[in-house]
């Protein structure tokens, strides 16, 4: 009986993975967040939660690690919901665009109730981790993110600690819309907004590591799509 339950449960994992894994392709093949972003802010988010994960003061455990690790690349599978011409569009987005743009949120949350409940996970495998990522990960410390305008410690650190991971790469990499910065460039940014946009402490913990992202961005240059280096970590 209790190797059936084990190969219940390691069967549920497995297939909640494939799953994941699916909406991330799904999610990068449809807008400019190509597969090398994905692989590259996981990292980064990694590198994060490891380091606070070192703090005597931080509650954070190995397996909050791996799954902040597993789930940040979903962190906008909703994007597969707004309509191309917004995603794509090379200059300033409008109010209105950026309303519509918002909407992403919620369409990832329901992508992610989908897959929730169609492996019978519930909160089981940290799904809930998950759920804090795809809706808290644009809210900002001082209240000025959106959906929900929550800030500072209200904002799970799974969130804050992807916000930080995904803005960095989006900084250093080029956009339909902008060139790419420097790594120093946007450290300085990241610093700059400490306290408002960002959590000091994630921000901190990044700029701690900043000889490792050099690695990171050598290793994950392409933008050719899915990656194999993702899947052999997991």
């Amino acid at each position: 009986l209790l190797s059936l339950l084990i190969v219940n449960e390691v069967s549920r994992v497995t297939a909640l993975r494939s799953a994941i894994l699916v909406a991330r392709k799904m999610s990068h093949s449809h807008n400019e967040e190509t597969g090398a972003h994905l692989d590259r802010m996981a990292r980064y988010a990694r590198l994060i939660a490891k380091s606070l994960a070192d703090q005597p003061d931080e509650d954070i455990d190995d397996e909050f690690v791996e799954f902040v690790f597993l789930y940040a690349p979903l962190h906008d599978v909703g994007k597969i919901a707004v309509p191309d011409h917004i995603l794509l569009k090379p200059g300033r987005l409008t109010a209105d665009e950026f309303n519509i743009m918002k909407n992403h949120v919620p369409a990832g949350m329901e992508i992610v109730e989908s897959i929730a409940s169609g492996f019978h996970v519930g909160s089981g495998q940290h799904v809930d981790l998950l759920r804090n990522i795809v809706r808290y990960h644009h809210e900002a410390v001082d209240g000025s993110g959106y959906p929900s305008g929550c800030c500072g410690p209200d904002i799970p650190l799974e969130a804050r600690i992807v916000a930080v991971a995904d803005v960095f790469d989006a900084l250093t990499t080029e956009r339909c819309y902008k060139s790419a910065w420097t790594n120093d460039a946007a450290f300085r940014l990241l610093c700059e907004r400490s306290g408002r946009s960002f959590d000091p402490l994630c921000v901190d913990a990044l700029v701690a590591n900043a000889d490792k992202v050099p690695a990171i961005q050598a290793q994950f240059h392409s933008d050719n799509g899915f990656h194999e280096g993702y899947m052999a970590d997991l």
